[in-house]
């Protein structure tokens, strides 16, 4: 049996949700279930019609595309939600991910790739633009050791995967929680611990990752492969991306 992704296109633009629609469903087993024009639009016609994927823009009257895919991960039944956007940057990219989005792609993308894009967050991949994709990546490496020549017997310099490997059970958790982008509230909620022990939990861990902030903890634990989807989660879609290339990681 076919499996058809439900997708729920979101722009203030109408010809662009029109154009939207057209290409999706020029794809026999995509089906544009709902538009809407804005992110208070976007919740209601998840909670009404439950899509697989909202693919969205970034900048909405009202809520923006940023807002509605943080609330959306909140969601029991959230759909994976793909950003296209027509704004080429690594922070637009790093607050999208943060936010909870699986894709983040500019709208000069060619159409095949958009089409792509959806197919691969609705099964759980990621889709990222190559150019802040590329600059995410190379940011990522801010806090690491210089690159320098090392003293003879020193020891070498630790990557991502090997400094998020050195943490703690509670640090892993914690730094899972600065990828999703929970605020310190958030993270006193689910961890069950005074906001002020989280300031100070978090600070003790941007010192042990040697990074300057929790934006480069969170870019840091992406690029170790550290996800939410590491622990159970009620979320269909909880898992973070990492950056990548232009189509999968």
């Amino acid at each position: 049996m076919r499996t058809v992704i439900r997708v729920v296109v979101a722009d203030d633009e109408p010809l662009m949700r029109f154009a939207l629609r057209t290409l999706l469903e020029s794809d026999e087993d995509i089906e544009v279930v709902g538009e809407a024009f804005e992110g208070a639009q976007v919740l209601d016609r998840v909670r009404e019609l439950r899509p697989d994927v909202v693919l969205t823009d970034l900048l909405m009257p009202g809520m923006d595309g940023i807002t509605a895919a943080r609330q959306l991960r909140e969601l029991p039944y959230a759909p994976a939600v793909l950003v296209l956007t027509t704004f080429d940057t690594e922070d637009g990219m790093t607050r999208a991910l943060a936010a909870g989005a699986k894709g983040y792609l500019l709208k000069d993308a060619p159409p095949e790739q958009v089409v792509a894009a959806v197919r691969l967050v609705a099964s759980g991949a990621t889709a990222l633009a190559s150019g802040p994709a590329t600059r995410l990546a190379a940011a990522s490496e801010v806090g690491a050791p210089p690159r320098r020549p090392l003293p003879y017997g020193a020891a070498l310099p630790q990557g991502p995967s090997e400094r998020v490997e050195s943490l703690s059970a509670q640090q892993r958790r914690l730094l899972r929680h600065l990828v999703a982008g929970m605020s310190n509230a958030g993270i006193a909620r689910s961890m069950h611990l005074s906001e002020g022990t989280v300031k100070a939990y978090v600070s003790r861990l941007m010192s042990v990752l040697e990074v300057d902030n929790r934006t480069q903890a969170a870019i840091l634990g992406h690029r170790a492969g550290l996800t939410s989807a590491d622990e159970p989660s009620p979320c269909r879609n909880s898992g973070e991306p990492g950056p990548g290339s232009p189509a999968v990681r």
